[in-house]
């Protein structure tokens, strides 16, 4: 009996989880009480812009039609843009942290998975800000009449959750790219031309389609950053899937592509031509990208890519009311 004890006690325990957990360094920044700083972090304020610059297009193509600015719905609209945006900012925050995927990561720690906040407590702010931008969007619904929208708004608010939520998060299996093209260019650029104008003059869609791409660059090189921890824990994002080089040059297509359809509005609209000054930050954020040495230094370019996206936005919105 005694041997039989002996035998149990000396037998090895296995461990779920993510193996790298505790074999990494704990960081000292986890250990800290939480602040209001911490829950600003985690709404990762510098991929806001990526919400303006929708709502800066949309309005301007609406102004096209109506030849007058709905201000009112313009900052309903971009209050939407906003709290989708935090929401799922925080979703993230929540799903990737109790999936472990946060276990080991370049950037800032995440509430969920410093352990600091409880879980329930970071998805019930995420609720929160999803509730918020529904509740104004059913404003806009209600005040344009148009209720299908209620659907666009209802679909809007499930891709945010399952980007990263859910069994089978489609950012997780390569998808996010187009996700984020759909809902961050063409949904929220087109939705806000619409409710204002009640029509898509083609200059909405071009807009749309730049938005877009200038989201995914934001999270190309945000996933670039991210692309050893990601294999690591086993998220196939599209740029695990297609590798360091491949991501590289679909960024610099990504960021070059509205530049070349600002050329192009250009020939109808003189001030479009401004939108080249956008330039400025993207082709610094191309540099880094090409040239970084260390992954922290792909924040900078993705702050620059934002900072692109939306100076881009404010000169087609300026193009399009002058």
């Amino acid at each position: 009996m005694a041997a039989k004890t002996k035998k149990n006690r000396t037998r090895p325990q296995h461990r779920s989880g993510n193996p790298q957990k505790a074999n990494a360094p704990r960081d000292p920044r986890a250990q800290r009480p939480v602040t209001l700083g911490d829950w600003v972090g985690a709404a990762r304020l510098r991929t806001l812009p990526l919400a303006v610059t929708p709502i800066l297009i949309g309005s301007g193509a609406a102004v096209l039609v109506t030849d007058s600015l709905h201000w009112v719905i313009a900052l309903a609209c971009l209050a939407v843009a906003v709290f989708l945006q935090i929401g799922v900012n925080y979703a993230n925050d929540y799903s990737d942290g109790i999936r472990g995927t946060d276990d080991v990561r370049v950037g800032p720690v995440r509430l969920t998975a410093s352990g600091r906040v409880k879980a329930k407590t970071v998805l019930i702010v995420a609720l929160a800000f999803f509730a918020l931008a529904a509740l104004v969007g059913i404003a806009i619904v209600v005040r344009t009449e148009q209720w299908w929208l209620l659907l666009v708004g209802a679909a809007s608010i499930i891709a945010a959750w399952f980007y990263t939520g859910g069994k089978r998060p489609y950012g997780y299996n390569a998808l996010g790219e187009v996700f984020v093209f759909v809902f961050f260019g063409l949904v929220a650029t087109l939705g806000t031309t619409y409710v204002q104008a009640l029509a898509l003059p083609q200059e909405a869609w071009f807009g749309a389609v730049a938005a877009g791409l200038l989201a995914c660059a934001v999270l190309l090189a945000n996933n670039l950053r991210d692309i050893d921890q990601d294999r690591t824990v086993g998220k196939r994002t599209l740029t695990v899937l297609i590798g360091k080089r491949a991501t590289q040059v679909l960024f610099t297509l990504f960021v070059l592509a509205p530049f070349g359809i600002a050329a192009f509005l250009a020939l109808f609209f003189p001030i479009a031509w401004l939108a080249l000054l956008a330039l400025l930050a993207a082709l610094p954020a191309i540099l880094i990208v090409w040239t970084y040495g260390a992954p922290r230094e792909l924040v900078v370019a993705l702050q620059l890519t934002s900072l692109t996206s939306v100076a881009y936005g404010a000169f087609l919105f300026w193009a399009f009311i002058g």
